[in-house]
């Protein structure tokens, strides 16, 4: 008899997560935050003493949503934070990569997004408008990362990410911090959005 391939991880908090068939009670906050602080952004090929972290850039990511979107509630700023979360147990693929390893990945991304945001209180898929304003900022957020970190020059950058309006990236910085700290902003930002919910 084969042995059947293990499809699930143990997470830090004991929780047992189905990859395949994930469901929102085992996904913990302090799971995701911890994995999204130790995965490095750009496949760790950025400047800096720390690797730019999938939580650092969720961070920033939700902030610069709310300055696009300042009237959105706090149930989208959450969708925002969250918009990586997957991350934390498949990892950060670069754009190429996901495109070579095709349609597999999208779709173990989706099932693991539907689980996250039920467990959050949020629609497991995302009105079509709320998940573009949140790839919008993304992209700004992305653009931001390449020409401060990742060696664009800004008309690479531009290329393939657009080129942000000054007030949109205006006071906000590419923050490199050790994965304690990038961990404790995460699951800060995730109570306060939860707080106002």
């Amino acid at each position: 008899m084969a042995k059947q391939a293990r499809a699930w991880q143990r997470m830090l908090s004991g929780r047992r997560l189905d990859l395949l068939d994930p469901t929102p009670l085992d996904i913990e906050v302090e799971d995701i935050a911890h994995g999204l602080a130790f995965v490095a952004r750009w496949n760790g090929q950025t400047l800096g003493d720390y690797p730019y972290s999938v939580a650092e850039h969720s961070l920033l990511v939700e902030a610069i949503y709310a300055r696009m979107a300042p009237a959105a509630p706090a149930k989208w700023r959450l969708a925002a934070l969250l918009h990586d979360a997957p991350e934390y147990v498949i990892g950060d693929m670069i754009s190429p990569v996901k495109a070579a390893v095709g349609p597999g990945y999208g779709e173990l991304d989706a099932r693991l997004t539907a689980a996250i945001h039920l467990r959050f209180g949020l629609p497991a898929q995302l009105p079509k408008a709320v998940k573009a304003a949140i790839k919008r900022a993304d992209n700004v957020s992305a653009w931001m990362e390449a020409t401060q970190i990742a060696g664009f020059a800004e008309a690479e950058a531009s290329k393939f990410f657009g080129r942000p309006r000054p007030e949109l990236i205006a006071g906000f910085e590419v923050r490199l911090r050790p994965p304690v700290e990038a961990r404790a902003g995460y699951t800060a930002r995730h109570a306060a959005l939860l707080s106002a919910m």
